[in-house]
């Protein structure tokens, strides 16, 4: 299931409040200028800085 443009619009990256590129083949959220990737599971996304993964 894909994330709903609304959510998507009004989320930021928690670390440097930045956009995020919705990854839908992997499920994740990723911000481009932290080069993290916060993962989405049950179509929630997980927006914690310590589980954010580099990519």
């Amino acid at each position: 299931m894909t994330l709903k443009k609304e959510l998507l619009d009004i989320l930021a990256c928690p670390k440097c409040k930045g956009d995020l590129a919705y990854q839908e083949k992997e499920n994740r959220l990723n911000c481009n200028a932290c080069r993290l990737s916060y993962e989405i599971k049950d179509d929630i996304p997980i927006m914690l800085i310590d589980e954010a993964k580099p990519f």
